[in-house]
């Protein structure tokens, strides 16, 4: 079996021992069994992955493997990574794993929530190992499906109407997406659906123009790109909190990753041509999530127009077509990744101590819950990119590849990119005074208890992956940087 089928033959193994699991206390051997396995298989791959680069192995994807699922339209099952998943691998993981912690008292129906986390895992995981265009796909649509009804039965609020406009909204993305797909195969005239031999291929530009917008607005909707950005706060506002996690955290960076790995590695000549109209969307949800978070009093509704706001930079990167910007897109993938996580990991055990997640409700937190609190305002200063913290790191590589670009156009879109770090300091700022400092609003919160170990585990893994990418970057945007030079020379060509 090829190593990285074991990412998701993991989680299948995860769903069956929940199946014969009969408590709790079993349930969550199971879960963190699992979720210790993938952190440590993540970490094996990962020196492995140097160690193909240490001897000279400058192949684009390593570790592939390809066999014929259905020969006659062509599909394989084809894996292999490079950089880019491997980073992206890692830190599925990193949540899969924090996400098991943060979800340890979930009530009701504790081992159908596992069933369906686990099969969310699958979809992820398999997503960034596939190299075959219809494998990805599949996958893609298999890490959707449960987010229905993970919101839908554990969420809060208006969860129904949540989960429903979530569901529908990437649903129409996915039907973009298929086609845009199916035009990559049939245009190219390939005989395969392996993006590493389609991207030798030269699809016609005439149709490159239709379905490059296809592609990359399918994806888009997942990279919350505005105007489609809509299901993202109301999603995230009512999910529980791991399944907040791992989809702000993860599920998210499949709509940056297939914009790149897709759109613009196989239609480059589109790409270049049309570039213009997605840096104006892209620019938008830049500045109007923050604005928007500023506006907002609920602790979830700000995270999840910050996530808009943070995703577009993902994507405003990937669209300025140089390896700078570009390496500097998956670093704020990463970075994002982490601080979000850990921003709804933390609401979700404030919320499960005052019962409200209304800023307005809440104040001189941080006198009763001092460990979250700092860990609150640690997150926080992450996010608006105070240097040594992930955010700084990718922020900083992303604005200095945006400007390098000498027109007009493009750099009045960076500058106004830029005003959302000023934006972002406003609303982090505000939060962080409103609730944690000044007045304690209710009586009753004196009573209340710190974070527990488990949640203690939880929190401290990703401050820790935080502080070591903005710590010590250059491993990881090393492996980066060699992953993206073969989508960037195809634009450049």
């Amino acid at each position: 079996m090829n190593f990285l089928s074991l990412f998701v033959l993991i989680p299948v193994l995860m769903m069956a021992g929940l199946f014969l699991s009969n408590s709790r206390k079993q349930l969550l051997s199971v879960m963190t069994t699992g979720a210790i396995l993938l952190m440590i298989f993540s970490g094996v791959l990962t020196y492995m992955y140097f160690a193909e680069r240490a001897a000279g192995n400058l192949a684009t994807m390593v570790f592939t493997a390809d066999t014929v699922w259905y020969a006659p339209f062509n599909i394989h099952y084809s894996v292999g990574v490079d950089g880019i998943s491997v980073a992206m691998l890692i830190l599925t993981s990193i949540i899969v794993f924090t996400g098991v912690f943060a979800s340890w008292k979930i009530d009701p129906l504790p081992k159908e929530f596992f069933l369906w986390f686990s099969l969310l895992s699958i979809g992820v995981y398999g997503f960034f190992i596939s190299t075959d265009l219809f494998t990805m796909f599949m996958y893609y649509e298999i890490a959707l499906i449960p987010m229905y009804l993970l919101i839908g039965i554990w969420g809060t609020g208006k969860k129904e109407y949540a989960a429903m406009k979530l569901t529908l909204m990437l649903m129409g993305g996915s039907a973009l997406l298929l086609v845009g797909i199916l035009g990559i195969y049939y245009g190219s005239g390939a005989t395969t659906m392996n993006i590493l031999e389609i991207a030798k291929l030269h699809i016609p530009i005439e149709l490159q123009y239709y379905f490059f917008p296809l592609t990359f607005t399918g994806f888009g909707v997942l990279g919350a790109m505005f105007p489609f950005h809509t299901w993202s706060p109301d999603g995230h506002a009512s999910a529980p909190t791991a399944v907040s996690m791992l989809h702000a955290g993860v599920l998210m960076k499949l709509g940056g990753y297939g914009c790149f790995r897709v759109a613009m590695y196989l239609m480059p000549q589109a790409a270049h041509e049309l570039a213009w109209i997605f840096l104006i969307l892209t620019g938008i949800s830049v500045v109007y999530g923050a604005f928007a978070a500023i506006h907002q009093t609920d602790l979830k509704y700000i995270n999840a127009y910050s996530s808009v706001s943070h995703c577009g930079l993902v994507l405003f990167a990937i669209l300025m077509m140089n390896e700078t910007a570009a390496t500097g897109a998956i670093l704020q993938m990463l970075s994002h990744g982490l601080t979000t996580a850990l921003f709804f990991a933390l609401i979700g055990m404030i919320y499960g101590r005052t019962h409200t997640r209304l800023i307005t409700e809440m104040g001189g937190l941080m006198k009763v819950i001092p460990f979250l609190g700092v860990c609150f305002v640690i997150a926080g200063l992450g996010s608006l990119g105070l240097p040594s913290l992930s955010g700084f790191v990718a922020e900083m590589t992303i604005f200095v590849g945006s400007f390098q670009h000498t027109d007009m156009f493009h750099r009045v879109l960076t500058v106004l990119a830029c005003s959302s770090i000023v934006i972002t300091a406003v609303y982090i700022l505000r939060m962080v005074g409103k609730f944690l400092l000044g007045k304690m609003q209710d009586p009753h919160h004196e009573e209340l208890k710190d974070a527990t170990w488990y949640e203690r585990i939880s929190v401290v893994t990703l401050l820790f992956f935080m502080f070591a990418l903005g710590s010590a970057p250059f491993w990881v945007s090393d492996m980066i940087h060699h992953s993206v030079l073969p989508v960037i020379g195809q634009l450049i060509k």
